[in-house]
């Protein structure tokens, strides 16, 4: 038995869409580490990328957009006889098509929708899927080491919730279950997804500089600590947002950052 004891485990994988998400690395690595894997797409694009990525592994089309969609899934897996030590939950949708506004000037209908498939898809998820958890399961979801960035709009806030969210469905669980549910808060990474963001790269470099190491945030260390809270060497950690930014944001302050500033002419 290895330190993380994943072998013969099951887990279910959403946001895997190229093999560059957070999503990829941690189902490489959960798949390298014995677990078998089960999981959700977008659309039938994505689900013949995935199939290429992931041969022969179970592959589900879900709306988290539709309710319908979300309850159906449970139910599915539920008919399958399925089991799931776990499941990983990394979706997050925003309207960046006109650009990065002052945070006053958001839109009502962008809020609310990218509310809904970056936060409360996993409440919705957590509860059509509570049927085919083991007692035990553990639920992981992508957030973000700082929300105060501003280029990233009004997915700050939506983040923060997402991050409260955590908290409540730990306590919600509580009641009748030893399901644990955890957040990842990475720093900047460089993915598709990320490059969809106005002003993104920027924010990137320097991050990069804030780092004690200097030394960008890799993809495979996020899905490294993603792995460990779905597996059960981290069964004494719940409620809890694990922030995996090599540093940064203890290091506003960097002297080399600061000394550069300083020098400016």
């Amino acid at each position: 038995m290895s330190f993380l004891n994943l072998e013969n485990k099951t887990f279910l994988i959403t946001g895997v869409a190229n093999k560059k998400s957070v999503a990829y690395f941690s189902a490489k690595t959960l798949q390298d580490n014995g677990a078998d894997l089960i999981f959700t797409v977008q659309n039938e694009d994505i689900k013949e990328k995935v199939a290429k990525l992931f041969p022969e592994k179970k592959i589900y089309i879900l709306d988290v957009e539709n309710t319908e969609s979300v309850s159906a899934l449970g139910n599915q897996l539920a008919a399958e006889n399925v089991k799931l030590d776990g499941f990983l939950h990394s979706i997050a949708f925003a309207n960046y098509s006109e650009g990065i506004k002052p945070f006053h000037e958001t839109k009502l209908e962008d809020y609310l929708q990218a509310s809904n498939i970056s936060c409360f898809s996993l409440v919705a998820l957590s509860n059509s899927l509570k049927q085919v958890m083991q007692p035990d399961a553990s639920v992981v979801t992508i957030s973000i080491s700082s929300t105060k960035a501003t280029n990233y709009g009004y997915m700050g806030p939506i983040k923060a919730s997402l991050d409260a969210a955590v908290l409540f469905l730990a306590k919600s669980f509580a009641s009748d279950t030893k399901v644990r549910f955890n957040a990842v808060c990475s720093g900047p990474l460089k993915t598709s997804a990320s490059a969809g963001i106005p002003g993104y790269i920027d924010n990137y470099l320097y991050a990069e500089q804030l780092t004690m190491r200097h030394q960008a945030l890799e993809t495979q260390e996020v899905a490294n600590s993603v792995v460990f809270l779905l597996s059960p060497a981290s069964s004494g950690i719940n409620a809890s947002a694990m922030v995996v930014d090599a540093g940064m944001s203890s290091n506003y302050f960097d002297e080399s950052v600061v000394g550069a500033f300083a020098k400016r002419e």
